[in-house]
């Protein structure tokens, strides 16, 4: 009677299993829709409209398939719109997106803290004040084809992890709380800074405060031929261990005894994290909510696993910061908005629902 019960445990749990899988499969597969659904429709919404048609046709010209649809007729203007304005915008946004939302959901396992988001331990204020600091100095500097103003946010985003992460070093190891305390502290004494300047700004007072809104409106090839690099090497470093993120979950202690590096782990995905927002923050500026509000989303959808938590929440941070920039071109047309506006007035509301969501729900647990 015994071993009855035990098989029929064992088949229950393998369809719990299955259903599961079907079901993060199938998420998947509407996101990457919903992706190329909201990328077209940004490169054809806009101050001057293109047809969806003269949007496939033109972007079936530039590679190996041709494409036509009769009686289309593209206009070389269009052309010219849609692959120098709005498809590196698009990609930029993609990958600006894209990586807050996977740093948001690093965080948030490594300090197991829903409340973490991409900024938690300063990398947005010392990426601010690098920033402040080179618009208000003048730099005349360009490397790579690069302005000072994303040289200095990335230098002053590494420079503050860096910092942060020594002070919160005790011998060899660097325990989390006191590197969440380390964090938040040089945060608050960077954005003072970061204050007292903007405070002096006089004429470029604009410039610094529409750079700290956040918005993609320069954005251009060769900015995302730079960007992304340095996304897929963050993406890569924390995928690898994203089994080992799980067993923290559970807590350093636990997971030590399951054989995982803790130390090692932390600062792998430390690095890849900071990589990420590093290198979004120094393109867009900083732009809120994507990385608090996605890993939410996807954890309540699919759990806490983060071998699948961190593509889903690529593909879904791609989405938001795609759609919320589209709006933020298209609401006061032929102006726009900076987007870091739409993304606190739509994430903030959506943050509430889902918090009040996860009051009946396991949030988190450790993946497979």
């Amino acid at each position: 009677m015994r071993e009855v019960k035990t098989s029929e445990l064992k088949q229950c749990n393998k369809r719990s299993e299955d259903e599961a899988g079907a079901k993060k499969k199938l998420f998947m597969a509407g996101l990457i829709v919903l992706l190329l659904f909201s990328a077209v429709s940004a490169m054809v919404l806009g101050a001057v409209s293109i047809g969806w048609r003269s949007v496939l046709i033109i972007l079936f010209d530039t590679s190996p398939v041709s494409l036509s649809f009769a009686g289309v007729e593209v206009l070389e203007v269009h052309e010219d719109i849609l692959l120098q304005i709005r498809l590196p915008r698009v990609l930029l946004a993609a990958a600006v997106g894209s990586s807050l939302a996977v740093s948001g959901a690093v965080f948030q396992g490594l300090f197991r803290n829903p409340m973490a988001d991409p900024y938690v331990i300063g990398i947005s204020s010392g990426a601010a004040l690098g920033a402040v600091f080179a618009m208000l100095s003048g730099f005349s500097l360009a490397v790579g084809g690069f302005g000072a103003v994303p040289l200095f946010a990335f230098g002053g985003g590494i420079i503050t992890i860096m910092l942060v992460y020594s002070m919160a070093r005790v011998g060899r190891a660097v325990p989390v709380m006191t590197l969440l305390l380390a964090g938040i502290a040089v945060s608050a004494f960077l954005s003072a800074l970061v204050s007292l300047l903007t405070y002096f700004a006089g004429e470029k007072l604009h410039m610094v405060v529409f750079w700290m809104m956040g918005g993609l409106g320069g954005a251009t090839w060769h900015q995302v031929r730079v960007m992304v690099p340095y996304a897929l090497v963050g993406y890569i470093c924390v995928s690898i261990f994203s089994r080992e993120l799980n067993a923290m979950l559970l807590g350093e202690e636990t997971a030590s005894n399951l054989g995982v590096n803790t130390e090692r782990v932390k600062k792998i995905m430390l690095a890849g994290s900071s990589l990420l927002v590093a290198a979004a923050v120094s393109t867009s500026g900083i732009i809120g909510f994507v990385g608090l509000v996605v890993p939410h989303f996807v954890r309540l959808v699919a759990g806490p696993d983060h071998r699948f938590l961190l593509p889903a929440s690529a593909l879904l941070g791609a989405v938001l910061l795609i759609a919320t920039d589209t709006l933020a071109r298209v609401i006061i047309a032929p102006s726009e908005l900076p987007v870091g506006i739409i993304t606190a007035l739509i994430g903030a509301p959506m943050f509430v629902y889902l918090l009040k969501k996860r009051k009946k729900l396991r949030y988190f647990g450790g993946g497979g």
